[in-house]
């Protein structure tokens, strides 16, 4: 989940400021502190850029190793069969771009 921390260290890189539970205190002297409605769509703007990314890290822990993925395209070139791919096309298959 997405929140204030994120939207923060994203709106202003390296600022210095802390977070008590809900109270911002703006300790730097450089960056102007966002405004709460600033902070907000930054909350939700990271978390649709966040939740479109949801087939990659599903499909991220379902890929094979790059270990096993380099030993199956090696077996493909020499027995002339298609093993890696499938396996590469089952796991995009099973979680699609959206």
């Amino acid at each position: 989940m997405i929140g204030t921390t994120e939207a923060l260290q994203s709106l202003t890189p390296n600022a210095e400021w802390v977070l008590r539970g809900d109270e911002l205190e703006w300790l730097d002297a450089v960056q102007t502190e966002p405004t709460q409605e600033e902070i907000d769509a930054e909350v939700i703007r990271l978390q649709a850029e966040y939740d479109s990314q949801a087939y990659a890290r599903s499909r991220a822990k379902a890929y094979p190793s790059l270990q096993d993925q380099a030993d199956m395209q090696y077996h493909d070139a020499v027995d002339g069969t298609t093993t890696w791919q499938d396996a590469i096309k089952a796991v995009k298959d099973k979680y699609p771009k959206e």
